[in-house]
Formats: C-alpha cells, structure tokens, sequence
C-alpha cells in the first residue's frame, strides 16, 4: 500500500507538470515537462532527504554529542523494530521535527533546538515516537519526494510567468497566469489530501509505540500554542516542505484552513486521551 500511494502520488503530480508543459508551451512544452518531471521523480527518489536536510541546516549528532536525545531515539527504534535512524538537530527557536528518507534503512529524524530546550524527556519522546511511525510505515518516502516534486512545480510556474509568452503557448497570457496560479494550489492540494490522514494514523502508531498517548498529547499541545508564534524563516521560504513537520511550521494566518497540512491539533489530542482513557478539555 504504501509503495501504491507513492506511485499515486507521483502520478499526479506528473500529470500537473505535464498540464503546466501543455499550457506554458504546447506539445513540445509539454514533452520538456515530461523529461524533467522524470528526471526529478528519480533525483527526489534518491536525494529528497539530503536536499531537505541541507536545506534547514540540520546538523547531525551521535550518542557523544547529543546523548539524551541519541538515546531515547535508539530505544523508540529498538521498541518499534526499526533499524537506528541517523539523528539531526536544526538551529530553530520554533519547536518542531521531522522525519525523512525513502526507507527505515536509509532515514533520518530531525529536531529543532527550539523543540529541545521547551518539552520534557518524555514529551520529546511522544515527538519522535510519532516521527518513527512516518518511518515505519514508509510515510518519509511519499513526505520528500512531494515536497521536492511540489516544489519544482512551484519553480515552473514561475518560470512559465517570465518566460512562457512564446508562440508554442497555446493560450498566451491567459496560460502562463493559469500555470502561475493554479498549479501550486493543486499542487498544495495534493499534499493536504494525503498529509492530514497520515498524521493521525503517526500519531497512533507512535503513542503505541513509545506506550504513552499522553506523552505525545501534551508535547503536541505545546508545540501548537509556541509553534503559531515563532517564525521558522526556512519553512516560510520553502512552503512545500510545511507537511513534513509534526505541526504546521506556517503560520495560518498566511496559509489559510482549506490548505493546512495538518488535521487540527486538538482532534490530535483528544484522540490520542482517548487511547488513554482520559477525558481531556475536547471530548
């Protein structure tokens, strides 16, 4: 299934840089679309991790230099049977994390400084619990690969708004400003259809593997109230990347509720008290 949803995903958004090429150039845009829209299908396949993490700045860290964290990651893994990620820490006052890589065998978690210095030991473990389950259930596979094929379709459309006036365009100007702006909010859409059921199935999975609903409840009721107020300026710059985040890095006033990646957080939360047993403020 998960291999499915991949192969779907990219599908679509195959078919958006092929309706962009048709727009923007006509046939022959189009066959230039396909080549690219190839070529980035298999470069995100083997590189979206590492793009993502350079491009945040994530530093990696071993059980020297960063043991609390190295080790409560090292046993979440040993409990959910997943081989040891590689472990970074980005340099961000906003509380956040995210997992990446196109399988368990070759993915990583990573977890701001913001994050580190404002949840408990055991809240940070509900955090990376949830990442873990994204790795388990090959979720990091289908999170790098759409927010580095989203994102290049973002760059097209702008590309089409400069340069697409051509005389293979077969609609003019009227072409060039539908790529430029439609095909990021189909794009965006794309990644909310997929990105909000997924959060909650990791945060099932990741409250039982680490045994603690409430652990990752109350870390995701922090997270959301700091999250909203701290600028996290790569996330601002690179929106495509917002669905890899355990909350929405953006800020929602600049993002809008039909295009939030993430389900409400307190639906998060009252799910996960229930799998606990306990009556929070929303159930």
């Amino acid at each position: 299934m998960p291999y499915f949803r991949t192969a779907l995903l990219l599908a679509a958004l195959t078919a958006l840089f092929l309706a962009a090429g048709l727009l923007l150039g006509g046939e022959g845009g189009m066959v230039i679309a396909l080549v690219i829209a190839l070529g980035m299908n298999l470069f995100a396949y083997w590189n979206s991790d590492k793009m993502v993490l350079r491009m945040y700045g994530a530093r990696e860290v071993d059980a020297g230099s960063a043991p609390a964290l190295h080790g409560i990651v090292e046993r979440l893994a040993h409990a959910a049977e997943l081989p040891m990620p590689r472990v970074h820490v980005i340099e961000s006052d906003q509380p956040n994390a995210f997992a990446t890589g196109r399988n368990p065998e070759h993915a990583a978690v990573a977890i701001t400084t913001g994050l580190l210095n404002s949840l408990s030991q055991e809240e940070i473990a509900g955090v990376m619990a949830h990442e873990l389950a994204h790795v388990k259930s090959r979720d990091t596979l289908i999170m790098t690969v759409t927010a580095t094929v989203a994102g290049a379709l973002g760059m097209l459309a702008n590309f089409g708004l400069f340069f697409g006036r051509g005389r293979n365009n077969p609609l003019g100007i009227v072409g060039v400003l539908a790529v430029a702006i439609l095909s990021p909010l189909a794009a965006m859409l794309v990644q909310t259809a997929i990105s909000r059921t997924r959060e909650f199935e990791a945060d099932r999975v990741g409250a039982e593997v680490c045994g603690k609903p409430l652990w990752l409840a109350d870390a995701l009721g922090k997270l959301d109230a700091v999250a909203h107020r701290i600028d996290n300026h790569q996330a601002e710059a690179n929106p495509a990347t917002a669905h890899l985040f355990i909350v929405n890095p953006l800020h929602v006033r600049k993002l809008g509720g039909l295009f939030s990646t993430h389900p409400p957080t307190e639906e998060r939360i009252r799910r996960l008290r229930d799998m606990a047993g306990v009556a929070g403020p929303w159930g």
